[in-house]
């Protein structure tokens, strides 16, 4: 099987590096192509994949096709590759706020396509990846999609309309905790910690919460609540952050990174 990348930026990488470590594609059966000459040499040089080729050729010669382009760019390469692809390629595209429905008004095909929607954490194996698919997308097909996406993280198959509500809780809001982890930091700093330590305290901190909640499968209200002594710190700093309007402030980020999601 042959698999091609249309775009091979950060994202991209971050599945390529899954798909190679976990063996299901060996580098001499992958190609990408990239408008930036720097970003094909270094896909070359790190992952010993083909990339003198154009998006054309990737089209023509791959079985499965990410299309790993920005929003605002993909009209444009769907035009291109359009006389190349066929009903026995598979079109998986990773640009948010592109349904299936405009994908395939672009193509003019009943080619079979998915959408996978990873986040960054896929550039550690860790990635939070939905997965949905259009009537023309086999079984087969789907869990072909399920296994490429757990060799770099987690995999979920979920109804289409909700890819806005999931590109904002699993994509956007990682910004949210790197942000939070910043906040955490700064405030050890300003109560005298290293900045050094106070980033790496607020990583792991945060890292151990997430397993915890996901491997225990409590609430997280009970997990919250079984730190919170009575009359101790830690309710005290939960007192400020409700003061603050924490929650509602989140809830709002959501909503407006939804919002601008499906204004795409």
């Amino acid at each position: 099987m042959k698999l091609g990348f249309i775009g091979l930026g950060n994202m991209a990488k971050a599945i390529l590096e899954g798909l190679l470590k976990s063996g299901m594609f060996m580098a001499e059966d992958i190609m990408g192509s990239d408008v930036v000459d720097a970003v094909r040499r270094d896909a070359a040089g790190k992952y010993h994949i083909t990339t003198d080729v154009t998006n054309t050729q990737v089209a023509a010669g791959a079985d499965v096709i990410i299309l790993a382009v920005k929003p605002q760019f993909l009209e444009g390469v769907l035009q291109e590759i359009a006389p190349f692809v066929t009903r026995d390629t598979l079109i998986i595209s990773i640009a948010a706020g592109k349904s299936l429905a405009w994908l395939h008004e672009k193509l003019d095909t009943e080619v079979r396509m998915l959408r996978f929607m990873p986040n960054t954490a896929a550039m550690v194996g860790e990635s939070c990846t939905a997965i949905c698919r259009d009537a023309y997308a086999t079984d087969e097909d789907v869990a072909l999609a399920v296994k490429m996406c757990e060799s770099f993280g987690s995999a979920y198959i979920i109804d289409e309309k909700l890819m806005d509500v999931y590109s904002a809780l699993a994509g956007s809001s990682g910004a949210f905790a790197f942000l939070y982890m910043e906040a955490l930091a700064d405030g050890a700093v300003a109560a005298g910690m290293p900045r050094k330590l106070a980033y790496e305290l607020a990583a792991q901190t945060t890292l151990g919460a997430a397993k915890l909640m996901k491997e225990s499968g409590e609430h997280p209200g009970v997990l919250k609540d079984m730190v919170c002594s009575p009359g101790g710190t830690t309710i005290e700093g939960i007192r400020a952050l409700e003061l603050g309007g924490v929650r509602g402030s989140v809830m709002e980020a959501i909503e407006a990174c939804v919002a601008k999601s499906r204004k795409l």
